[in-house]
């Protein structure tokens, strides 16, 4: 067990109320403004922790330094998933890929996939361009840089799609997820990701 039971304990679960599309912290669970004023394309977003100190610490842990058995303690945290009909990773650029050796939003959507018992979409959808990590931007630069980055290989008609990424800061590159898996034909787009900033 890559993490004791008394630190999972002192973790920052996300179980505060939060906008139910983003899950940016609100007083009550309502809608936040930038849902409401420029709503994204995906539906829904569950994060399972905020991405505080030590949460956050994990997930670099996870994402850079290779820590793949934190995987299967993260997976073991999860309590509900958003309904779905097929699980869609965050594709990694194929430049990416090469560099970090493994795509973490993969490798957190198999055992989430069968562990609710639905497909892996992996290869139907595909980054198309390469673009900057977000974590060296800008609040600006972010919003901007993933648009236009994916395309879809199959179609998604009438499908639920459960979207999963490791961090969800800004919410753009799952947005632009979210409309490359729309313009393909999903009837919704749910979110999962480990943590979220902000």
């Amino acid at each position: 067990m890559p993490v004791c039971s008394g630190c999972a304990g002192e973790l920052p679960r996300h179980d505060a109320p939060a906008c139910p599309c983003c899950a940016r912290p609100t007083p009550e669970g309502q809608f936040c403004g930038h849902c409401l004023r420029d709503p994204p394309a995906f539906d829904s977003t569950r994060a399972l922790y905020g991405y505080v100190f030590p949460a956050d610490a994990l997930v670099r842990a996870f994402k850079y330094r290779h820590r793949l058995s934190l995987v299967r303690f993260f997976v073991g945290a999860v309590g509900s998933l958003p309904e779905a009909d097929v699980v869609v990773p965050m594709p990694l650029h194929p430049r990416r890929l090469s560099e970090r050796g493994f795509n973490q939003a993969l490798e957190i959507a198999r055992p989430l996939a069968r562990a609710a018992g639905l497909p892996l979409e992996h290869g139907g959808v595909a980054r198309k361009r390469y673009t900057p990590p977000q974590a060296m931007l800008d609040r600006e630069a972010r919003l901007a840089n993933p648009r236009g980055a994916f395309v879809c290989r199959r179609r998604f008609d009438g499908l639920r799609v459960m979207a999963i990424d490791d961090v969800m800061t800004t919410g753009a590159s799952l947005d632009a997820l979210a409309r490359c898996l729309k313009a393909a034909g999903a009837a919704a787009v749910h979110n999962f990701v480990l943590a979220r900033a902000g």
